[in-house]
């Protein structure tokens, strides 16, 4: 989990549907754009739907059925202060699906919401169509030393004012919960987690690793990851690996994000 700044806006397209679904204990907004194919894509910490994807949604609307979530908290999805972890947040990426009635679809998901996809792959195999995964880790230790030591010392303070707080204030149900909001998320990033080796060794859907050069991602860590996934191997001396890695050269955490041209041309050539 890492703070984002705000995309700056693409076309503005508006959903085909859009809504906040009770599941069993909690309350979680989706929105659909386009058709074909359905994808979902999970937001960054602390960001919404418009804030992470405004760029992206036009253009894979164009092509396939994106359904856009915002996690427990975020957005238009109100604050609760029931568990909060990754295996319930991926449990909630499967309940919007059921009450859609999706049973497989892609998963894209940047930064916090990576690492939830990466959780959804664990939990529910048999639902994933293919994973794909932006600036994200599955493990603590995939950040570097600088940025562990930064969610060290977050505090809510820092949030102050600044673009995410405006984001949530533009549309969450009750402005009065950012702090607490806010809490719940420090208080997890500030556990180590691990989603563990064998369980990322196991993930059968292809996976496509997008990751900026310098976004704070240990790259020797990557690499291992690209490795349990299957890749990493000499092509030429036999069959590729299903799964993909791109590391995109002079980004960051943060912009990464605004390269959607870029972005998007490595999701149409893995999601065919």
């Amino acid at each position: 989990m890492i703070t984002t700044v705000m995309q700056s806006h693409g076309q503005h397209v508006k959903p085909s549907a859009q809504g906040l679904v009770s599941l069993k204990d909690s309350k979680v907004y989706y929105e659909i754009y386009g058709t074909g194919k359905p994808i979902i894509l999970l937001h960054g910490a602390f960001m919404t739907i418009n804030s992470n994807w405004s760029q992206l949604i036009p253009e894979l609307a164009k092509t396939r059925k994106v359904i856009a979530i915002e996690l427990q908290g975020h957005g238009h999805s109100p604050y609760s202060d029931r568990k909060f972890d990754h295996a319930i947040l991926a449990d909630d990426v499967a309940g919007l699906m059921d009450y859609l009635r999706i049973e497989h679809a892609a998963v894209l998901g940047y930064s916090f919401g990576g690492a939830v996809a990466y959780q959804f792959a664990i939990q529910y195999p048999k639902r994933l169509n293919g994973l794909a995964i932006i600036s994200a880790t599955y493990k603590s230790n995939g950040w570097m030393p600088e940025i562990n030591n930064a969610f060290k010392n977050m505090k809510p303070a820092m949030f102050e004012n600044s673009p995410m707080q405006q984001a949530y204030d533009a549309v969450a149900p009750d402005k009065t919960k950012w702090t607490k909001f806010l809490e719940q998320m420090i208080s997890l990033a500030q556990h180590p987690f691990d989603l563990g080796d064998a369980n990322i060794a196991k993930i059968s859907s292809p996976v496509l690793i997008i990751a900026g050069d310098n976004d704070g991602l240990d790259k020797i860590e990557l690499a291992k990851t690209y490795q349990l996934l299957g890749g990493a191997v000499v092509g030429d001396f036999g069959q590729m690996p299903k799964s993909q890695l791109a590391i995109i050269p002079g980004q960051g955490h943060v912009s990464l994000m605004s390269q959607t041209s870029i972005i998007l041309d490595f999701l149409n050539g893995f999601l065919k």
